[in-house]
């Protein structure tokens, strides 16, 4: 059996790495002042930004149902099965359109949906073991169970610059918002059954790393506490200013005793609409051997 593996952008893979894992990339439009743009194609990280942070009207959105199944298609006549791993059912409702999709006579028992409850640096490890798993000569279908069964191995800690966006969002009060940014509450947030859920308050950037280091070395000791460190990859990921995570990222591979970390990637600019710039983020995923 031939199976392909199909991420959104919402995965952190480029288009350079689309092509080198040798996968399928969806594209996910962002809406900005009511014309529709998709990342690494008609508007870089310098544009997206100055239009985030000047005012512009910013909405996110899923990809056209049409555009799905015409991919879906395309790979079937290459290939005999189709892995789809979007981003988390908790986050978006792509998820979840996609499954109803895959139930069509067209598609069934041929493209498999898979909601691993994970984004970007959590999702990109799951990518790596639907690979290890079609090299051991699994199935479409076996590929999803497990990988839904395997879908909580790992963790993923976030802290926000700003709660702007989060206000904009509606995931917290305008009140909420206004009082934590007069005392520069910087909340660190988890994703937790799949949706961003809070981990704990704190108080300015420095605070904020100290706690998802902690949180990290929490877990290493209790929910990865029998899984060898070679097993495990420590990611991290950021809005805009790569500099500030690459040096977060040396100190808390440092601190929590790994030899080097994976990745250190953008977020994309679905997400960053979200969120807003400043974001750090740090993962640990146990792989699949």
């Amino acid at each position: 059996m031939k199976v392909c593996i199909i991420v959104d952008d919402n995965s952190g893979f480029t288009p350079e790495e689309v092509k080198k894992e040798g996968i399928s990339c969806l594209k996910m439009p962002i809406v900005i002042d009511g014309e529709e743009f998709f990342q690494y194609i008609n508007i870089d990280e310098k544009t997206y930004f100055e239009k985030l942070e000047g005012g512009s009207h910013i909405t996110t959105s899923q990809p056209a149902i049409g555009e799905v199944m015409e991919l879906w298609r395309s790979l079937l006549k290459e290939y005999d099965e189709v892995v789809h791993i979007p981003m988390s059912s908790g986050l978006s409702n792509t998820c979840d359109t996609t499954i109803a999709l895959a139930r069509d006579k067209e598609f069934a028992d041929k493209v498999f949906v898979v909601d691993n409850h994970r984004i970007s640096i959590t999702l990109k490890p799951a990518v790596k073991d639907a690979k290890t798993l079609i090299a051991k000569g699994k199935s479409g279908r076996e590929i999803k169970e497990i990988l839904e069964k395997t879908a909580y191995d790992s963790s993923i800690y976030i802290t926000c610059n700003t709660l702007k966006y989060l206000k904009k969002g509606g995931r917290i009060t305008p009140a909420a918002a206004l009082v934590g940014e007069a005392l520069h509450i910087k909340p660190v947030m988890t994703i937790k059954g799949g949706k961003l859920d809070k981990y704990k308050k704190s108080v300015g950037l420095n605070s904020a790393k100290k706690v998802m280091i902690e949180a990290i070395k929490n877990d290493l000791e209790t929910k990865f506490k029998d899984v060898p460190r070679e097993d495990l990859e420590l990611s991290f990921a950021y809005t805009k200013d790569r500099d500030v995570c690459e040096k977060f990222a040396k100190e808390a591979t440092k601190i929590l005793g790994f030899k080097s970390y994976k990745y250190l990637n953008p977020l994309s600019f679905s997400l960053s609409t979200h969120i807003g710039p400043g974001v750090l983020a740090i993962a640990l995923t146990k792989l699949i051997k």
